[in-house]
């Protein structure tokens, strides 16, 4: 099994996993874009969004800003590592999208069974994709981060367990407060969390195993090389 408490100890380790987490990021980008393309129902987290955007008189981007960084408040506060992982996360993902809605290789769907196949295509690739970018020690995006608190805190529930409990509860909390919840977003809700943890199952992994880097040492490494 590999060891996950000794990663990025030189430049060359770090770049290299860098460019694996982009990769991972960038599959997970297209899962994105794919369960949007779904066209039956917002993902958990956006019906929170539009729960809030409802009661606070600040712009829907604004609101999406302020749960993210909420989330990193939480992060913190759970002494986990704001890595590299979390930018990337930041500009790939999003420029994924971007760049996957240019192209506009998938129509929305028109009918809930072409939708719920395209949702499940997307799910898979979500799962695929956090699987990789969650294991080279980077660092994750700030909700990602968050699960992994939850899965070291929380030793005997699995991680697909603590994702089905999140995402239920950011989607209860954001449907009491006014947001959509459609057929796309129950069925996130339910297969997400036993997708993620049949890969992990798979492939031998834990996410709690994994020691992540700081981005300060991250950054320390690339100009200077090899950790001290």
């Amino acid at each position: 099994m590999k060891d996950y408490t000794h990663l990025n100890t030189t430049r060359k380790e770090v770049v290299q996993n860098m460019l694996i987490a982009a990769f991972g990021l960038f599959i997970f980008g297209i899962g994105v874009y794919l369960t949007i393309h779904a066209n039956i129902g917002v993902a958990p987290w956006d019906v929170l969004n539009q729960g809030l955007a409802k009661h606070i008189p600040i712009s829907y981007g604004t609101v999406m800003m302020l749960v993210s960084l909420t989330v990193i408040v939480l992060d913190v506060l759970m002494k986990e590592p704001i890595g590299m992982g979390m930018l990337l996360d930041t500009v790939v993902v999003g420029k994924t999208v971007d760049l996957m809605n240019w192209w506009d290789p998938v129509p929305l769907r028109q009918t809930v069974r072409g939708g719920v196949l395209l949702l499940v295509i997307g799910i898979v690739l979500l799962a695929i994709g956090m699987r990789v970018y969650m294991a080279v020690g980077l660092g994750c995006g700030p909700r990602d981060t968050f699960l992994v608190a939850l899965c070291k805190r929380f030793p005997k529930l699995s991680i697909g367990t603590l994702n089905i409990i999140m995402w239920a509860t950011v989607t209860i909390i954001g449907w009491f407060l006014g947001g959509q919840v459609g057929i796309g977003t129950v069925l996130s809700v339910a297969l997400m969390g036993p997708v993620l943890q049949t890969l992990c199952t798979m492939t031998h992994f834990n996410a709690a195993d994994v020691v992540h880097q700081n981005l300060l040492k991250t950054l320390k490494i690339l100009l200077n090389g090899d950790a001290q």
